[in-house]
């Protein structure tokens, strides 16, 4: 099975292009949160997606996501990357 991250910039977007595009990559799978070591569920950053243990060609995932952009009517750049082991951390200011 394997894991994708994909990051999909939109240009010259409003909050409303996002959401269709939001929409758009949880409708092929995509999801905005990560799952912490502890269980702990963590928004991604905007336009950053996850889509983990699936049976996708890393073209398919990239096709999908492609796809999704193209619904939001603006133009765009997206980067698709298979990972097998990833770390992350939440860093707040005091």
């Amino acid at each position: 099975m394997a894991n994708f991250f994909a990051r999909v910039e939109l240009h010259k977007a409003k909050d409303d292009d996002y959401d269709t595009l939001h929409e758009a990559m949880k409708q092929r799978g995509f999801s905005r949160t990560i799952t912490s070591s502890d269980s702990k569920k963590y928004r991604l950053p905007t336009g950053t997606y996850v889509v983990e243990n699936t049976d996708a060609t890393l073209q398919k995932a990239y096709d999908a996501a492609h796809e999704a952009a193209t619904e939001t009517g603006r133009t765009f750049w997206v980067i698709v990357v298979d990972w097998t082991v990833g770390r992350f951390s939440l860093e707040q200011l005091k």
